[in-house]
């Protein structure tokens, strides 16, 4: 199986959600149509409704309202986008200009502000109290590790307890509520929910390692963004919080220093000391754990190609710095 055999596995779903997403962005205000678009087009692999997809798949889902939940974590994940850009005063995602670059602070706040609302109005739609109950509280996490974030800009002294919970909250919490309400829809017994809502958070733990570490060793073309970019931003990634932790002094300080004052004047020299420092090194072993505990809980599963996608997922996780 390879990594484009995952979307041919439920290739006639993924087509469908594409086309209900264009449908469920018509807005009478041309404007929200137009940013909301342009974000939503903007190349990304859609990840978290993928996971919508196979995981009520594997567990045996034949009906048609997986396509409208996969549509809404779509719409979530596309506005937490959105506002994140503007609190980061990012220019950059995915290879091309941020919405807010294009239009400014204010709309791009404002389209986000429309996806939340809409993605809310589809998931009524589904009249399920159990998939609200776990998407409402998604959302409220996912703000929660926004700001939590944000408290932690520029501030050296955030531990690695500390960075998991961020990361969890911001990233994760999506991958982890996209695949528990798959399960949800498909009916799953109470062993096999609480594994897809685990094999969630797992996977989207192992990502977002993996993109903290491409942060300091990929390319902008590959990434879609800046080398550097959490560096610039005073954010304290893993890779950092090692590399303190294991280099000299004046090496641990040289890093709080940039941390402290953002921008990109010292990143040569952190590039060095994150490289020789194994921070990088340690960062993978800690995607790969995260990419381990999410294939073992699809054990609870039946055997199926959905299957055999969603363990491929946990490679894929990895595999891209390898």
């Amino acid at each position: 199986m390879t990594a484009q055999s995952i979307y041919d596995t439920v290739a006639d779903d993924f087509s469908r959600v594409n086309d209900l997403i264009i449908k469920r962005l018509s807005s009478d205000v041309p404007l929200v149509e137009k940013i909301a678009q342009y974000i939503i087009e903007s190349g990304g692999k859609r990840l978290r409704p993928l996971l919508v997809l196979l995981s009520s798949r594997a567990l045996g889902y034949g009906e048609d309202d997986h396509l409208k939940l996969a549509a809404v974590i779509e719409f979530l994940h596309t506005a937490t986008l959105l506002h994140d850009d503007v609190v980061d005063t990012s220019d950059m995602r995915r290879g091309r200009s941020t919405a807010n670059a294009r239009w400014g602070n204010a709309p791009s706040v404002l389209v986000g502000d429309f996806l939340y609302a809409r993605a809310f109005e589809m998931m009524v739609e589904l009249q399920n109290l159990r998939i609200m109950d776990v998407l409402s509280h998604a959302t409220a996490v996912i703000a929660e590790g926004e700001v939590l974030q944000l408290m932690n800009v520029k501030n050296p002294d955030v531990s690695e307890d500390k960075y998991m919970e961020v990361i969890h909250n911001k990233t994760a919490m999506l991958f982890e509520a996209a695949s528990h309400t798959g399960a949800l829809l498909a009916g799953a017994n109470e062993e096999q929910e609480l594994a897809m809502s685990a094999y969630g958070k797992h996977l989207g733990l192992a990502f977002q390692l993996v993109d903290d570490v491409l942060d300091y060793s990929g390319d902008a073309e590959t990434m879609g963004k800046n080398v550097g970019d959490d560096l610039a931003e005073g954010k304290t990634t893993l890779p950092l919080i090692y590399a303190m932790a294991e280099g000299t002094d004046d090496e641990k300080q040289l890093i709080r220093q940039a941390i402290r004052k953002g921008g990109l004047d010292d990143l040569p020299r952190i590039l060095e000391i994150v490289n020789h420092s194994g921070a990088l090194e340690y960062t993978m072993a800690k995607a790969r754990e995260q990419a381990a505990l999410a294939a073992a809980c699809l054990n609870t599963l039946p055997g199926s190609d959905h299957k055999e996608a969603l363990l491929l997922l946990t490679e894929i996780a990895v595999a891209r710095v390898s």
